[in-house]
């Protein structure tokens, strides 16, 4: 089984299943020159009781990939049953067991220039992905100096390679000043997201998270999170604009995203957040954002796959 030490064995490349090390693109291709290309991240829920792989809202994620290969403008790209059989025959292939984060990446392969529209390329691989300390404990976050870009000059919206040079100029400044994660205001001066999740903020018991206009990636953990707020939780949620100095004023602030699932913050530029203590309404999402991940509960179907049922299945019907 795939784990945390070793690299799994095989990865998805242009179409079929090949050893993990012979996943590889040309060093002079678009993607590698330019970063031109588009990704997703995915989870998979191990369930034990059910000994089920669950995917998290697949279906969600290929429609983003598809609307980055249209923005991208990239020539016809794989087909969508295609991406999804990737996803499950890696999963397969690696014989999960446990936690799993799951990239799906379309690129640019062949020698061309910035204004190439293909070869398109496509790869998925999948790693063991334990729970991290933070989603118990919380961490420190800092707002950094670097802006998001607006719109008009780099959609945050896409979930493009490219885009993620930004965040990594905030996770180096960050770390410099001694946070665990870093928050990223946009071009207006108002609360974005952080580099690689967006945030949410808990005032007056109503959770409050900047509006998909504020320069921020549109996150399927969000809108999960967002839904469970309201209609399981009984929690209002607002979409807004968000000032930076609302953050020293909530009781509770977290992070949300495939990577980051639901992980609290419980300080923000060195001043504690509420009482410093991770908060009831993110213990109170966590519970039911897992539970309903992992398929422990009944709820939500819809949002997950299961990779080995899923798998007998299509070999009874063969």
């Amino acid at each position: 089984m795939a784990d945390a030490v070793s690299n799994p064995e095989y990865a998805w490349f242009n179409g079929r299943l090949v050893p993990w090390d012979e996943a590889r693109v040309h060093v002079f291709s678009p993607v590698v020159k330019y970063g031109t290309g588009i990704f997703e991240g995915l989870r998979g829920y191990w369930n034990a009781s059910e000994e089920e792989l669950y995917v998290f809202r697949l279906a969600e994620h290929l429609d983003r990939l598809a609307f980055g290969l249209k923005v991208m403008r990239f020539d016809a790209g794989p087909a969508r049953a295609e991406m999804e059989r990737a996803v499950l025959e890696v999963l397969r292939a690696n014989r999960f067991r446990a936690p799993a984060h799951i990239r799906l990446s379309v690129f640019l392969e062949g020698d061309g220039e910035m204004s190439a529209t293909g070869p398109v390329g496509m790869a998925c691989t999948a790693v063991h992905r334990p729970p991290t300390k933070a989603l118990t404990e919380g961490l420190a976050a800092g707002v950094v100096s670097w802006r998001r870009p607006e719109d008009s000059s780099q959609p945050m919206r896409v979930k493009a390679n490219a885009n993620y040079q930004n965040g990594r100029f905030a996770v180096q400044e960050a770390r410099a000043n001694g946070y665990g994660a870093a928050l990223l205001l946009n071009g207006r001066g108002k609360l974005a997201e952080g580099p690689g999740m967006c945030v949410f903020l808990v005032r007056d018991g109503v959770a409050v998270t900047p509006s998909i206009t504020s320069d921020i990636l549109e996150s399927i953990t969000r809108d999960s999170v967002i839904e469970l707020l309201r209609e399981d939780l009984g929690i209002a949620v607002e979409e807004r604009e968000v000032d930076r100095t609302e953050l020293y004023a909530a009781e509770e602030v977290f992070f949300c995203g495939t990577a980051w699932e639901v992980t609290p913050v419980t300080s923000v530029d060195r001043l504690a957040v509420g009482d410093g203590a991770v908060g009831l309404v993110t213990r109170r999402l966590q519970e039911r954002y897992f539970a309903v991940a992992r398929g422990t509960v009944d709820a939500r179907a819809a949002w997950r796959t299961a990779v080995y049922a899923s798998e007998g299945s299509k070999r009874a019907a063969e």
